[in-house]
């Protein structure tokens, strides 16, 4: 079924590549003087972007698709003020993090338990399912890194996202990103070596 802004069942399949396509200013500059068609394309061109990163932080298909909708919403509600001072799409997932902190302090406030993650199933013995086992214990580390951490982490290693883009789309100093960055991965790998 079809959102009223061009989402539609697609956003519940995670894409090939998680690598930020940049939009052709072309198409941004038709979008900001109204073309319908250029507006829809970038609308296309964010939805998955949006719904993955808005999933790594929610870790629920539904929260994501809702916050995924209201970056859309958001994005084009405040289109007028982008004033190309950076990349369209850090303007576009800056929108995303902010959605997502939203959801997350509204879910701090409606529950005071948090959620743990499945433990990994450890009997597997093929290597697609210790492959998968792996991405699960990883997911896990992450999950269990502090907001501003996970934050840096996704957007910069799996956006792939440049460390200014991240910087800018985290509303910090591109040092702040890097010491996170530098917290973040200290964690990881401490945490991995004691599991």
């Amino acid at each position: 079924m079809q959102g009223a802004i061009g989402f539609d069942n697609r956003l519940t399949r995670p894409a090939r590549s998680t690598r930020i396509e940049p939009v052709c200013p072309s198409v941004v500059q038709r979008a900001r003087s109204g073309n319908r068609r250029a507006r829809a394309e970038l609308l296309t061109r964010l939805a998955d972007v949006w719904y993955r990163y808005c999933l790594s932080q929610l870790r629920d298909e539904h929260a994501a698709r809702d916050a995924a909708q209201e970056s859309a919403t958001r994005f084009l509600a405040g289109f007028g003020r982008f004033k190309g001072d950076s990349r369209i799409e850090t303007y576009a997932i800056g929108i995303a993090v902010n959605v997502c902190r939203e959801h997350k302090r509204k879910r701090t406030h409606a529950s005071d338990h948090d959620h743990e993650p499945p433990a990994p199933d450890t009997h597997r013995p093929d290597t697609r399912a210790q492959q998968r086992e792996e991405r699960d214990r990883i997911t896990a580390l992450i999950d269990r890194l502090p907001d501003r951490q996970r934050e840096a982490v996704v957007l910069r290693y799996f956006e792939q996202l440049p460390l200014a883009d991240v910087a800018e789309s985290m509303g910090c100093a591109l040092g702040t990103v890097k010491a996170t960055l530098a917290h973040a991965l200290r964690s990881l790998r401490k945490q991995w070596s004691q599991s």
